[in-house]
């Protein structure tokens, strides 16, 4: 008899996720199922089951499996699937964490070595109905296909810490690497959820003068001051874009920050953000996923200011291994097992988009 997985699958704007079964595949040469234990909600997810990035609207196939924040253990190897990206031995059991997207290595961007910026990378989200069906995180189980990147965890991390690194750890890193944060610069971070709370931690490992969050939780500014913001700027006591950038400008000695990072999701932020930099600043861009959503910019002000902005959705090839060094190194450094608030059994995933969404948990994971 055929075993079976459960999966959480989304089946359009204002539905609620409906559990199926599928078969649990056979991988191909060089491919792998993975056992899924942790499964985060990432603010992109929110998104999507909001309805802000329409799905069936993009032509993807429905029903989907959503979730890409995911670790877990090997169940099944196919043939010639021998070591992870660094060379170790893999075996049915060991902890994994993997990009979740797949470059299609041929593209220009791709040829150039970017292949970080494949359009491919953006159909990480297929249809759940076709083999090999698990194609997203709030499932049992992942099909990693062949020749992907995929690292062993070590020992001395918990799928708790290691969960968040192939989304949120390593977008961070990837982003503030691209800008180019140097040693004594002030950075803003718009957004305390998982990408902002992880860059601070990036940010002060990569010697950040002063660190500067934005948000407009109490619990998410709470989390931020105990990662090691030196300033936060509470969106309930500052109540408009002029009031936080005139305290951005205050706490900068009038100057504004080196670097703004986006990490809400919002375009309305990106204005304010620009505003923030001073002369020669750098905006790096990552939340705003949802097409159609737009915002006003007064492109003479940056022009003027010399500013430069850079966009990033996804992160290169070494991304996640750094990711994993990253948190080897600095686990007890800073308070990372904060991040993940609560957990939910993969049959209430409603319930927990629905609280995490009403800002009553901080990142839930799910557990399969």
């Amino acid at each position: 008899m055929t075993e079976k997985g459960r999966a959480a699958v989304y089946l359009g704007r204002g539905q609620p996720f409906g559990m199926r079964e599928y078969p649990i595949p056979e991988p191909e040469p060089g491919a792998l199922v993975v056992r899924i234990s942790r499964a985060n909600i990432c603010g992109s997810d929110l998104h999507m089951w909001r309805g802000d990035l329409d799905l069936a609207a993009l032509g993807a196939p429905l029903p989907a499996i959503l979730g890409h924040e995911m670790t877990g253990t090997v169940a099944k190897l196919g043939d010639t699937s021998t070591t992870d990206s660094t060379g170790q031995p893999l075996a049915v059991g060991d902890r994994v964490v993997y990009r979740y997207f797949y470059p299609c290595g041929c593209c220009p961007a791709c040829v150039r070595g970017n292949d970080a910026a494949c359009p491919m990378n953006m159909l990480y989200i297929g249809p759940s109905e076709p083999w090999p069906h698990f194609v997203g995180a709030y499932a049992e189980y992942y099909y990693v296909k062949p020749k992907h990147n995929i690292f062993k965890v070590p020992d001395d991390l918990s799928d708790d810490l290691v969960s968040p690194a192939n989304c949120a750890l390593s977008e961070v890193i990837y982003g503030l690497e691209r800008v180019k944060l140097s040693f004594g610069e002030t950075l803003v971070i718009q957004g305390a959820g998982g990408l902002g709370i992880n860059a601070i931690a990036v940010a002060r490992e990569m010697g950040a003068g002063k660190i500067i969050v934005i948000d407009g939780i109490r619990d998410r500014l709470d989390l931020a001051e105990s990662f090691g913001a030196d300033e936060v700027i509470d969106m309930k006591e500052y109540c408009t874009a002029a009031d936080r950038t005139h305290r951005v400008k205050e706490l900068t000695g009038w100057w504004g920050a080196d670097v703004v990072a986006e990490l809400a999701g919002y375009p309305e932020a990106i204005p304010e953000g620009l505003a923030m930099l001073g002369n020669g600043g750098r905006y790096l861009e990552i939340g705003n996923i949802s097409l159609g959503m737009t915002c006003g910019i007064d492109p003479s002000s940056m022009v003027i200011g010399s500013k430069q902005m850079h966009c990033v959705v996804m992160y290169g090839q070494d991304t996640l291994g750094k990711a994993l060094r990253f948190l080897s190194r600095n686990k007890d450094k800073y308070p990372f097992h904060k991040i993940l608030s609560h957990t939910y059994p993969l049959e209430e995933i409603n319930q927990a988009f629905e609280d995490q969404n009403r800002g009553l948990v901080k990142r839930a994971a799910i557990i399969p």
